[in-house]
């Protein structure tokens, strides 16, 4: 049976954001490029995401907290974090992987309500804010 998807706040990972062990996943497609990202995220737009989960397990070595985004987390990021999850269970894969989570209004909420944001064109993002 795949892992349960859990909902985390804006407030929630910016208090663990720095934490070692977390990953943001950033599914969203070409807006990333122009409306910026948070920083420190990682890029696997849902555009081609199920063909890219080998490597997003290989990025995300180390982790166990996995928290996927889009603009507003209702489609994109959802979906992502389910088929990950999913990906795990069928490959039997665990990666360390304890939680797969979802930002609760997405980037878009992430960035209205003042948390910091990157504009960097850096692949992968080296997590410098501006």
């Amino acid at each position: 049976m795949a892992r349960s998807v859990t909902y985390m706040t804006g407030s929630q990972l910016l208090s663990l954001k720095r934490h070692p062990n977390i990953a943001v996943i950033d599914v969203r497609d070409d807006e990333r490029s122009y409306d910026g990202h948070i920083a420190g995220s990682l890029h696997f737009a849902s555009d081609t995401f199920s063909d890219k989960m080998p490597s997003l397990i290989q990025a995300v070595q180390g982790k166990d907290t996995i928290v996927f985004h889009c603009a507003l987390s209702q489609v994109r990021g959802p979906k992502c974090a389910r088929r990950f999850s999913e990906y795990l269970t069928e490959m039997k894969e665990h990666a360390g992987i304890k939680n797969i989570m979802v930002l609760e209004r997405g980037y878009n909420g992430w960035e209205a309500s003042g948390r910091p944001v990157c504009r960097c064109s850096d692949i992968p993002c080296k997590g410098d804010s501006s």
